[in-house]
């Protein structure tokens, strides 16, 4: 981000404002709004929500002003934001299919939408930020692929933790060390079978502003292991056990608590994605090591520690206020911050919450059917686990014992955008399509 202050600087000098068309305007939305208003050189013009008031609402929570009109076609909102207007839409197509715009943000957390959303954007030639890492961690190699074949850029948007542990990571390969583990603080204890209908998460989730659905996905762990697959698969780590250690630690033990078991730690091997549950919130970290005799006494001397493993810890994460800087490296510098890989290096499948029976449908992250964890990808497809970006509205075809992973015998799938990319991309990775058949079938699901 060195330097891009003084570029929107002159984006903002030259009148071009960088044009952000904004999909799903709830709290984090409404917060990249809000800072856009702020700084200079980027702007949202058009809001969209299945809920309209709350489009137009962001823009007055933002302090934004101008006239917000409403529009039902692509023609309509690039005709108002040339007018110089603000523009509130319910339908997120409009946005998708805009001229005027240069990026398309994604803020739904649904990977349903996030994938057609994110096809639409790249067939019409617009950038996309995304902050929905649930589609990310879902279809997201594809989606990077499909892209670049349309010749715009994709980016996992800046400021939530994916971003910032990968920020960390960019610097200690840069360096040379060797990457022990990349982590984040989890902000709350975990219990993996908290409910949405619990009077106490209602009460907690009023307090904090936040739905209960979405509290819950943090407390249960849900987002937690969502958020380290979207690092996983863009760096290569990998969890080194089944749902990550997450052990109870704080900041000056990072170091000792994520070495290898043979060094007094809890790993089993080096390169892996974690978390810690404890007083390591609201930052991320990464845990290096280095056994060059040089290096070791510089570290020292800076304070870092007598080694081999030594702690870089980032102390917050700015999650949705950092988030216009990807789109501004997208249109100005014509970059992104942080890509998937072309395969998926880890998944993150549903585990039953309750018994299940036949006939149950799925309800989404955060809810009361399942949990989520992580694991290989490989390991993942071997046992067939359902991923937890295809797992609403899915229906139970036979019972599933509570704490019990579901796998993708045990339901019925609902037909979706998400589930036929999510097929091409698993065919794509074992080399099963390619090239101008997997470009044609992308382009299919893009226009449906």
């Amino acid at each position: 981000m060195i330097g891009l202050n003084a570029e929107l600087r002159q984006r903002e000098a030259s009148g071009r404002p960088v044009r952000v068309g904004l999909v799903g305007a709830g709290q984090m939305g409404t917060d990249v709004v809000a800072t856009t208003h702020e700084m200079q050189g980027v702007r949202v013009v058009v809001t969209a929500d299945i809920d309209l008031d709350r489009a137009r609402k962001a823009y007055r929570i933002g302090q934004v002003e101008g006239e917000v009109v409403m529009a039902e076609t692509a023609a309509a909102a690039d005709a108002a934001v040339e007018a110089g207007k603000l523009v509130a839409v319910a339908d997120y197509r409009v946005v998708t299919d805009m001229r005027s715009i240069d990026v398309m943000l994604e803020s739904t957390g649904v990977p349903e939408i996030g994938t057609r959303a994110a096809l639409r954007s790249a067939r019409s030639g617009q950038d996309l930020a995304m902050m929905n890492v649930e589609t990310d961690i879902t279809v997201g190699p594809l989606l990077h692929w499909y892209a670049q074949q349309r010749g715009v850029l994709y980016a996992l948007a800046a400021g939530d933790e994916p971003a910032a542990c990968k920020e960390l990571y960019d610097l200690a390969e840069s360096m040379g060390f060797t990457i022990v583990a990349a982590g984040k603080g989890k902000n709350n204890p975990l219990d993996r079978h908290s409910s949405p209908a619990d009077p106490a998460v209602q009460k907690e989730a009023a307090r904090r502003g936040l739905s209960p659905n979405m509290l819950v996905e943090f407390v249960d762990g849900s987002k937690t292991m969502i958020e380290m697959a979207a690092v996983s698969n863009a760096t290569g780590l990998v969890p080194d056990i089944r749902g990550m250690h997450g052990p109870d630690t704080d900041r000056d033990h990072l170091h000792q608590t994520f070495r290898l078991k043979e060094d007094g730690g809890l790993l089993g091997r080096m390169g892996v994605v974690d978390y810690g549950i404890g007083r390591v919130a609201p930052g991320v970290f990464l845990i290096v090591h280095t056994d060059h005799p040089r290096l070791r006494e510089a570290m020292v001397l800076r304070d870092m520690g007598d080694g081999p493993y030594y702690t870089l810890f980032r102390p917050f994460h700015l999650c949705s206020i950092e988030v216009p800087l990807t789109c501004a490296m997208l249109a100005i510098r014509r970059q992104s911050n942080m890509v998937p890989l072309d395969r998926l290096a880890s998944e993150v499948f549903a585990v039953a919450k309750r018994e299940l029976a036949p006939g149950d449908t799925l309800d989404a992250i955060g809810g009361t059917a399942y949990y989520s964890l992580i694991d290989t990808y490989e390991t993942a497809q071997a046992q067939r686990l359902l991923p937890i970006g295809l797992a609403a509205g899915a229906t139970l075809v036979r019972p599933v014992a509570v704490d019990t992973p579901i796998t993708t015998d045990d339901v019925e799938i609902k037909p979706s955008t998400v589930y036929g990319l999510r097929q091409l991309q698993d065919q794509w990775s074992q080399g099963a399509i390619a090239g101008p058949e997997l470009l044609a079938a992308v382009d299919q699901l893009a226009t449906d």
